[in-house]
């Protein structure tokens, strides 16, 4: 059920295979190439963009400033995808870009890795401060 930019609530079924696999394709891609806050505020972009599309204004000053935005946020999100499509389903198993953030030596925790461990405890501290200080806020300690 959806809902029309009428207001009407509508049984609907839409297909589109080509689509979808292309779509999951960049999503992969876009993972081991866009950093971590550019993709969270990506994924609420992508939604606005879908509704303005959806109904109608393609050519609204909305949406061309979203492309704008989508165009800049796409500059290293190119490489290759190795996927599978079965029963229906898509399945991703293996991505490669010269422009990956990902690095085995920092996100692996075996003997060797590149990570200072130690630096974590500091961090976590800060992270977590106003969490800390509102929760004894709250429970009336402060």
């Amino acid at each position: 059920v959806e809902d029309r930019l009428v207001g009407i609530k509508s049984r609907e079924i839409y297909e589109a295979p080509g689509a979808m696999t292309l779509i999951r394709a960049h999503e992969a891609m876009e993972a081991v190439t866009v950093e971590r806050e550019l993709a969270r505020y990506k994924r609420g972009i992508d939604a606005e963009w879908s509704d303005l599309v959806y109904d109608g204004l393609w050519f609204s000053p909305l949406k061309r400033s979203l492309d704008a935005f989508i165009e800049e946020s796409q500059e290293h999100v190119t490489g290759d995808i190795r996927l599978v499509l079965h029963a229906g389903n898509i399945i991703i198993n293996g991505r490669r870009s010269d422009h990956s953030l990902y690095d085995f030596n920092l996100a692996t925790y075996d003997e060797g890795d590149s990570f200072d461990q130690s630096l974590a405890k500091g961090f976590v501290e800060l992270h977590g401060l106003s969490s800390k200080i509102a929760a004894k806020r709250d429970m009336g300690i402060l």
